[in-house]
């Protein structure tokens, strides 16, 4: 396993310096689910909730995130994103659920992976705010990277889940 590289050789925190990386494309793609009662899925789903359109509004949250990265994980670069798209699939066999896929690319000297993750965490942050006077019990697990593509590590797919 390779070093870490936030930290120099004195081991303090900085910056990576990605100058001399060449710009390539990337894409990265995460995922995670929040889990609630099935009256609040249904709520979600009829677009009857108080505060309004629950996963429009969520879709909106997690693209600003996306965007806003640098500004709230200290060491991440500040990207020119060239894409970003939030989904969401509801499920309501077994636990009821919202599941949401952020995919983020652009063109440039280091991965999205930190975009992708922030845009799901604050898509499914903004489900919990908007439902959360009917569900305080809401849920959120499985946030993870999916797939990311380009740069000089190249791809990487996560293994599927294992069955529980």
């Amino acid at each position: 396993m390779s070093s870490l590289t936030h930290f120099d050789a004195q081991g303090q925190a900085h910056m990576v310096d990605v100058a001399a990386k060449p710009a390539t494309h990337r894409v990265a793609v995460a995922t995670g689910r929040i889990e609630m009662q099935a009256a609040t899925l249904a709520l979600i789903e009829s677009g009857t909730a108080k505060k309004g359109d629950v996963l429009g509004i969520a879709r909106i949250a997690g693209i600003q995130a996306a965007k806003k990265t640098s500004d709230l994980i200290p060491l991440c670069h500040p990207l020119p994103l060239t894409r970003v798209a939030v989904a969401f699939a509801l499920a309501e066999g077994g636990t009821p659920q919202v599941a949401c896929t952020a995919t983020v690319e652009t063109v440039g000297p280091t991965g999205v992976e930190m975009e992708a993750l922030t845009a799901v965490q604050v898509a499914l942050l903004t489900i919990y705010d908007m439902c959360k006077a009917v569900d305080r019990g809401m849920t959120i697990n499985g946030v993870r990277v999916l797939e990311k593509h380009g740069g000089k590590s190249g791809s990487y797919m996560a293994p599927p889940p294992a069955k529980g």
